[in-house]
């Protein structure tokens, strides 16, 4: 059974603020009081545009040519994807739980589109993307949904999703991250990548790159005639996760947003020695890292320096405590495993009290939602699925 945890954090203590050199009720103190919203709400505004900012400038410091035109051009179905580690037993079932309309002459209905998009310069800059959606009657705009896969896997380990969401009237749409399915030349691509992150300096695979694919990816699917550009969902499992976490908060296009078991502090987990398995995911390059550094172990020094080089600012100003509260006032539902030793909950204290005060502000406390499941390590679960389901169908249709 869920724990369900509904962060509440109150400004001043809890305490309701007043100046109480004016009499209750009085429209002095009800304009000072809108005065005040209005200030705190643009002052809010101008934080979070900052941030994008500045989150944005590194995006770009390490791209071969950002502004390069962003062209489609039409693929071909993937006959063998590409997986870089074994699928854990059960996981296809998962996903297969998600809500299903029973309509009539599906497969006959349903359209497949494959394409790419380019991003930027390079092999890399070629993104891979798999559509799904319904033939309809009549041409309409519809919601649009963003599923991200987790690490080693690709764009058609999602089809159980793809085609639940296309049965219920979404444009669904998935992608290969970096250095993960058409764009991994190897079982060993995204390791590979990483290490040559720290060695080089010149790419950022763990999750910033495939951020920047996300913007150019929103770009695209603003243009479409069959999707509303106002109900653009995105979601994603693990590295799919972070990926929907850090794309919301450096792209309000993307309007409703469900990472599952993808966010964490990671200055917390610095600060607290809960580092550990994160590290494991990736562990590679930190061996390598340790040894360039002539370390006997990896220690927290050497995760920052690698942190510092293939994702800057991942546990300064872009971690969780920042890039989580900017996603407001738009939709989020976050869950973890309460026992998820890679994304620790007590890590997600700080963000979910700043990002609740600020749905407050905004009026839309509903709006925020962080779900910790009982017993549950590092692993997306049928209930994460359905309700990831529900509530992207409160926010989107």
């Amino acid at each position: 059974m869920a724990l369900i945890l509904l962060f509440q954090g109150l400004l001043f203590g809890g305490k309701t603020w007043r100046d109480r050199s004016m009499p209750i009720g009085s429209a002095a103190a009800r304009a000072h009081g809108s005065f005040r919203r209005r200030t705190m709400e643009a002052a809010t505004a101008d934080a979070a545009a900052d941030l994008r900012s500045d989150f944005l400038q590194v995006l770009r410091s390490r791209r071969r040519n950002p502004d390069v035109p962003l062209c489609v051009e039409l693929g071909k179905p993937v006959k063998n994807p590409m997986y870089q580690s074994s699928i854990f037993p059960g996981s296809k079932e998962v996903m297969e739980a998600c809500p299903k309309e029973n309509v009539e002459n599906f497969k006959e209905r349903l359209i497949e589109e494959n394409i790419y998009l380019t991003t930027e310069e390079g092999e890399q800059g070629c993104l891979p993307v798999l559509i799904l959606s319904l033939k309809d009657t009549i041409p309409q705009r519809k919601p649009a949904v963003v599923l991200l896969h987790s690490s080693y896997k690709c764009k058609e380990w999602l089809q159980p999703l793809l085609e639940a969401y296309a049965s219920r009237g979404y444009v669904a749409i998935a992608i290969d991250s970096r250095y993960h399915g058409e764009r991994a030349n190897s079982t060993t691509a995204y390791k590979d990548a990483l290490v040559s992150s720290w060695k080089n300096g010149d790419t950022m695979p763990f999750i910033y790159d495939t951020v920047w694919d996300l913007i150019k990816l929103a770009d695209y699917l603003i243009q479409r005639k069959d999707i509303d550009p106002s109900r653009i969902g995105i979601t994603g499992e693990s590295l799919g996760g972070m990926h929907a976490w850090f794309a919301a908060a450096a792209d309000t296009r993307y309007s409703v947003v469900v990472p599952i078991i993808g966010v964490q502090g990671f200055r917390w987990a610095l600060d607290n020695d809960k580092w550990q398995a994160r590290v494991d995911s990736i562990k590679p390059v930190f061996e390598e890292a340790r040894i360039d550094l002539g370390k006997n172990t990896i220690d927290k020094e050497v995760v920052k320096k690698v942190w510092d080089r293939i994702a800057p600012g991942l546990y300064l100003q872009f971690d969780a405590p920042y890039t989580i509260p900017v996603i407001a006032p738009r939709p989020l539902l976050m869950f973890n495993g309460a026992e998820d030793p890679r994304c620790p909950v007590p890590g997600l204290n700080e963000p979910l009290v700043k990002a609740t005060e600020l749905y407050k502000q905004a009026n839309c406390p509903e709006n925020l939602k962080f779900i910790a499941e009982a017993g549950i390590g590092h692993q997306m679960t049928v209930s994460m699925v359905k309700e990831a389901s529900s509530w992207l169908d409160k926010f989107l249709k």
